[in-house]
């Protein structure tokens, strides 16, 4: 999927974010991932290019849900992409 985003448009990506997340987290809800556990999922989960930059630039690291969460919105939102990604909880 090589979809580049689209100001003010929402990509059929949209929400892909969301389930990455709530698959991390599917089976330890409370529990933590690392940066490298996010990559692996983002491939499984087969992320358009611009998904891809969003998680590569996750600092390294371990992550409880929220903190993963900050993480991605605030890459997501710098980027301008909230409308057209949507943003994690």
């Amino acid at each position: 999927m090589a979809n580049s985003a689209q100001p003010g448009m929402r990509s059929e990506a949209y929400g892909e974010l969301q389930h990455l997340v709530d698959n991390l987290y599917k089976r330890k809800p409370s529990g933590t991932v690392t940066k490298v556990d996010v990559l692996i999922q983002a491939e499984v989960d087969d992320l358009e290019e611009d998904l891809q930059e969003v998680i590569e630039l996750i600092p390294s690291g371990t992550y409880v849900r929220a903190r993963l969460c900050d993480q991605i919105n605030s890459i997501v939102t710098a980027h301008g992409w909230g409308f057209t990604y949507g943003t994690v909880e």
